[in-house]
C-alpha cells in the first residue's frame, strides 16, 4: 500500500479499529465471565489491521488474511459445517476482507507492485476459500435425522366408539385423542393436487379490548354434513361441510372480563353428545344431539346441534351451568374454561384455567362432572382435597389455588377412566409453600374413574415443578402390540420433551422411565427435586453451550455469549434464581397444547418439537399487593402476590430480538411407539413471516398447534410461525405439499369426508396467535382434490 493512503483507506482503517474496540471490549467482558478468549484476540487483530491500514502498509492485507484463516479455523472447530452457525462467525470478517481487496483500497499504489499483488492474491484466495466453505456448508444438512418408520402389518385400532370414518366428533377426533383420520383418499402420490375447496370468515377478529393472548386454537368438529367450530369470543358456528356455507350462529353474549385481568381469550373447541338411544333423554327433542360450549366468563352452555339454540333444562331454562359456583376468590377473568369438556354417556366433565402467576390466592383448579342432561353436579375432584369427590354442599368452596387442568382430557369408555393433564400451582417458579397433594398432582397425568371422580392412578412428569412445565396436551390413547401382547397404552406429551408411554390401566410405564439427577440450589425458602423423570422416548433438546449462542453478526452473537455466561445454566431443570436462569426448553414447551398425533394402526407418533430457550429471574418482593415488575393499569402477570418472589420471564433473545441459540428452532419428527426409537427429525418451516424482509430461509421455526395423521400415510400441520399448512409423508417426514395461509395457523387441523362430492377434505383454521405475534385473522379453509 501507499505511504500516503487515500481517504477510503483511512475510513476503512477507522472501521477496523471501531470493530476491534467493540469486539475486544466485549471479548474482555466475556473472558472475565469464563468465556472464550477468541473475541478479545480477534478484537485486537482488527485494531492491528486498522493501524496498519491507516499507515498505508501492505502488511495490512497479509495480516488480515491470517485473521480470516484463524477465524475460519476457529469457527469450524466450534460448529463444523453448520451453515447457520458459521454465518455470524464469518460474515463480518469476510465482508471487510472484500472491502480490502477492492482496487481503490490501495490508494495510489500501482497495480504492478509485486508485493501488493502477492498480498492481494493471498487475501483474495483466503476469501474465496472462506466463501467456498460457506457454500459447502449450505448444502450439508447438519441437523436433520433421516430415516423411515417401520413397515408393519396394520394393527387393530383401539375402539373409542362407533364414529364413522369420515367424521370428527371430538377435539382429537375420538375421545382417545389420537388425532388420526382413518380416511385414505389423500395419499403421498396425490396430495400435491390439493386445492382450496371453500373458505369461510367468522367475522371474529382480535380487537383492542382483548388481552394479548387472544388466539384461534380451535379444532372444528364434523358430524353428519355439518362442521361445528367456536371462535375466541365464544361464538359457535355451524357450516355446511361441502360448501362452507353458514347454517347457524350462536352468540353467548359473554361478559368479557377486563383486559388487565384476563390472560387468555380462546376456544379450542366444543364437545358433542348424541343422546339417541340413551336411557335418559334431554328435555327438548331438538337437543338429542347437543354441543357443549365452555366460555371465557365461566359458563358451560348446552346447544342444539341442529339449530344452535339453547337446550333448556341443562342447569336451568337458559341451558347454562355456572362454573363460578362454589369457587373461592371470585374475580372476573381469573377463571375460565378454554378447552372442550369430556363427554361420557352420563356426564359432561370440565376443567378450567386460572391466571398464571398473578397471586397465591387464585380460584380452584377443580375438575367437575355434571349430569349430561340436567347439568346437576355429580362429582368434583379438587387436587388439594382429592378424596372429597361427593358434590360440594351449598355455601362451601373448593380449595383455592389448587393445580388445574386447562388442556384437554381423554376418555376410555371401556375402562371408564378419564385421563387429565394437570398444570402447576401458581406461582410456577416458587414452590416453597406447596402441600403434599400439590406436590403429588402438579404437572402430572391423573386417571380418574369417570363415574365417581376417584383417583385410579397418577404419574408425575416433573417433580416439584419450578418451570411451568404443565402437562399441556391431551393424552393420546392407543393399543400397542409389544412382544405379541396387546397393551392398553397412553402417550403423554410434555413441555420438557418427554413422551411418556404408560399403561393406561395402571399408569405403569410401557417404555422405560428413569430418574436422572437434576441441578440443585433453589432460592431461599424453596427446594429442588433431586431427580427428574426421563422417558426412553424423548424429544428433549441437547444442552446449550457457549458455542451454541447465535446472532446475525459477531456483535449480537457476542452479546448472547455474555448473557449465557452471566445467567445461571446447568442444563435442563436449572432452578430459577435471583441471578437469572436460562430455562431450556422454556415454558413455551418442546411440545404444547397441540400435542402429538398417533397412528393406532402403524403404532407410531408424529410430532412438532420446538426448541426455544427462556429466561427466569426471581425478583424479591414484599408479600403484599405492591407491584415490583409491572406498572399500575397493566396486567399483573408474574407478580405472584403473596409469594416471596415475582418472576421476570421471557424468551432468551439477542439485542436484535432474535433467539440467542443457533437455529433450527423447530422440527417435524416421528417415532415407533413400541420401541421408542426416533425414526426421523427434519428441520421445518421458514423465517418468511418472522423477518422484516420476507426471506424463505428454512431455519426451522417454532410452532404451536398440533399435527394430524391419516390412514393414507400423511401428516398435516399448520402451526409453524410462518403462514403455511403443510403435508408430509408420514413414513419419511418428507414435505410433499404446502399452501399459503392468510394469517397464522396456530390451531390443529382436521380431516373429514363429504358424501356430496365423495372427497376427503383437510380443514385448517387461520386466525393467528396473540402471544406468538402471528397475523390475526378469522379464516376457515377447506382443501380437497379437484372434483372428478
Amino acid at each position: 500500500m501507499s505511504s500516503t493512503p487515500g481517504l477510503f483507506n483511512r475510513l476503512l482503517a477507522v472501521v477496523f479499529i471501531l470493530v476491534g474496540l467493540a469486539l475486544g471490549g466485549g471479548g474482555l467482558w466475556l473472558l472475565t465471565l469464563g468465556g472464550s478468549p477468541f473475541y478479545l484476540i480477534s478484537g485486537l487483530a482488527y485494531i492491528v489491521t486498522g493501524a496498519l491500514l491507516w499507515q498505508g502498509l501492505v502488511a495490512a492485507l497479509w495480516f488480515y488474511a491470517l485473521v480470516i484463516v484463524a477465524t475460519l479455523a476457529w469457527a469450524l472447530w466450534e460448529v463444523g459445517f453448520d451453515w447457520w452457525a458459521l454465518a455470524p462467525r464469518g460474515d463480518l470478517v469476510v465482508a471487510l476482507g472484500i472491502l480490502l481487496v477492492l482496487p481503490w483500497a490501495a490508494g495510489r499504489v500501482a497495480p504492478s507492485s509485486a508485493q501488493l499483488r502477492g498480498a492481494w492474491t493471498a487475501l483474495g484466495g483466503v476469501i474465496v476459500v472462506a466463501v467456498a466453505v460457506a457454500l459447502v456448508a449450505m448444502f450439508i444438512p447438519s441437523h436433520d435425522l433421516s430415516g423411515t418408520l417401520p413397515e408393519r402389518p396394520a394393527q387393530l385400532a383401539a375402539d373409542a366408539g362407533t364414529i364413522p370414518d369420515g367424521e370428527w366428533h371430538s377435539y382429537g377426533r375420538t375421545s382417545y385423542g389420537d388425532r388420526y383420520s382413518p380416511l385414505n383418499q389423500l395419499t403421498p402420490d396425490n396430495v400435491g393436487k390439493l386445492q382450496v375447496a371453500w373458505e369461510f370468515h367468522t367475522g371474529d377478529i382480535r380487537g383492542d379490548a382483548d388481552p394479548g393472548e387472544s388466539t384461534y386454537e380451535v379444532t372444528p368438529l364434523k358430524i353428519g354434513d355439518t362442521i361445528y367450530l367456536c371462535t375466541p369470543h365464544d361464538f359457535v358456528i355451524a357450516l355446511d361441510a361441502e360448501t362452507g356455507t353458514e347454517k347457524w350462529r350462536f352468540d353467548p353474549k359473554i361478559a368479557q372480563p377486563p383486559k388487565d385481568q384476563t390472560q387468555h381469550l380462546t376456544c379450542r373447541g366444543v364437545s358433542y353428545a348424541d343422546g339417541a338411544g340413551a336411557t335418559a333423554a334431554p328435555a327438548s327433542a331438538d337437543c338429542v344431539q347437543r354441543l357443549f360450549l365452555p366460555t371465557v366468563d365461566g359458563r358451560l352452555i348446552a346447544l342444539s346441534a341442529a339449530k344452535g339454540t339453547i337446550c333448556p333444562g341443562f342447569g336451568g331454562d337458559d341451558g347454562t351451568v355456572d362454573l363460578w359456583a362454589n369457587m373461592p376468590n371470585v374475580l372476573a377473568g381469573s377463571y375460565y374454561s378454554t378447552s372442550p369438556p369430556v363427554v361420557t354417556p352420563q356426564f359432561i366433565i370440565v376443567g378450567g384455567a386460572v391466571n398464571d402467576n398473578v397471586s397465591t390466592t387464585e380460584p380452584s383448579g377443580v375438575i367437575r362432572a355434571f349430569d349430561i342432561n340436567t347439568g346437576a353436579l355429580a362429582w368434583n375432584w379438587d387436587s388439594r382435597n382429592p378424596d372429597a369427590t361427593a358434590p360440594i354442599g351449598p355455601g362451601q368452596t373448593y380449595t383455592e389455588n389448587s393445580p388445574n387442568s386447562w388442556s384437554v382430557s381423554s376418555y376410555d369408555p371401556k375402562l371408564n377412566l378419564i385421563f387429565v393433564p394437570m398444570g402447576n400451582q401458581p406461582p410456577d417458579q416458587f414452590g416453597g409453600n406447596r402441600d403434599a397433594n400439590v406436590e403429588k398432582f402438579s404437572s402430572a397425568i391423573v386417571a380418574l374413574h369417570a363415574d365417581t371422580g376417584k383417583v385410579a392412578w397418577v404419574f408425575q412428569g416433573v417433580h416439584h415443578d419450578l418451570w411451568d412445565m404443565d402437562v399441556p396436551a391431551q393424552p393420546s390413547l392407543v393399543d400397542l402390540s409389544i412382544n405379541g401382547t396387546t397393551v392398553p397404552a397412553l402417550v403423554g406429551a410434555t413441555k420438557q420433551g418427554e413422551l411418556f408411554v404408560l399403561n393406561r390401566e395402571t399408569g405403569v410405564p410401557v417404555l422405560p422411565v428413569t430418574e436422572d439427577p437434576a441441578p440443585q440450589g433453589a432460592v431461599a425458602g424453596d427446594l429442588t427435586a433431586p431427580t427428574q423423570p426421563h422417558s426412553a422416548l424423548s424429544f428433549k433438546p441437547d444442552d446449550l453451550t457457549e458455542a451454541s449462542m447465535w446472532g446475525l453478526s459477531p456483535f449480537d452473537q457476542l452479546m448472547c455469549r455474555i448473557a449465557f455466561k452471566s445467567l445461571r445454566y446447568e442444563g435442563r431443570y436449572t432452578p430459577p434464581s435471583e441471578q437469572g436462569s436460562i430455562i431450556y426448553p422454556g415454558n413455551f414447551g418442546t411440545l404444547n397444547w397441540g400435542g402429538v398425533a398417533v397412528d393406532p394402526e402403524r403404532q407410531v407418533v408424529f410430532a412438532m418439537p420446538v426448541y426455544l430457550a427462556f429466561t427466569s429471574k426471581l425478583v424479591p418482593r414484599p408479600q403484599d399487593q405492591s407491584r415490583v415488575i409491572t406498572k399500575d393499569g397493566t396486567a399483573a402477570f408474574n407478580e405472584n402476590f403473596g409469594a416471596p418472589f415475582a418472576a421476570e420471564m421471557g424468551a432468551f433473545l439477542s439485542p436484535l430480538g432474535l433467539p440467542c441459540q443457533t437455529p433450527p428452532w423447530g422440527y417435524v419428527a416421528a417415532a415407533d411407539l413400541t420401541t421408542g426409537k426416533i425414526a426421523y427429525k427434519h428441520v421445518n418451516g421458514t423465517v418468511r413471516d418472522l423477518s422484516p424482509i420476507p426471506m424463505p430461509f428454512k431455519l426451522g421455526v417454532p410452532g404451536i398447534g398440533g399435527p394430524i395423521v391419516t390412514k393414507g400415510g400423511l401428516a398435516f400441520l399448520s402451526g409453524t410461525l410462518d403462514y403455511f399448512v403443510r403435508a408430509y409423508d408420514l413414513m419419511t417426514g418428507k414435505q410433499l405439499w404446502e399452501s399459503r395461509l392468510p394469517a397464522g395457523g396456530q390451531a390443529t387441523p382436521m380431516s373429514y369426508w363429504s358424501d356430496a362430492s365423495q372427497r376427503q377434505f383437510l380443514l385448517v383454521v387461520a386466525g393467528g396467535h396473540g402471544s406468538t405475534g402471528t397475523k390475526a385473522g378469522d379464516g376457515v379453509i377447506a382443501y380437497a382434490l379437484p372434483k372428478s
